[in-house]
């Protein structure tokens, strides 16, 4: 299988910035992060970072993310490693 990094800006809403979300991305979806940049404030909390993983688990690991209402901004285009 191929590997791919892909760069997003995850935005989590304020019900969402005390939960192990990124534990479980790596644990659930074979996904791992590389986390370039965060904050985390009251309300909000956000992340850039590279996902490396299959085509399949980070398309997989999007769709779930928005389903938990994270905001998924792509910062870039996925690039085979």
């Amino acid at each position: 299988m191929t590997s791919v990094v892909l760069r997003v800006k995850l935005i989590f809403p304020e019900k969402l910035i005390r939960e192990p979300i990124i534990a479980r991305l790596v644990k659930e979806h074979n996904v791992v992060p590389n986390i370039r940049r965060a904050s985390v404030e009251g309300t909000e909390g956000w992340i850039i970072c590279e996902l490396s993983g299959t085509t399949d688990a980070i398309e997989e690991s999007l769709k779930w993310l928005r389903e938990l209402g994270i905001s998924v901004d792509l910062l870039g285009d996925m690039v085979e490693s």
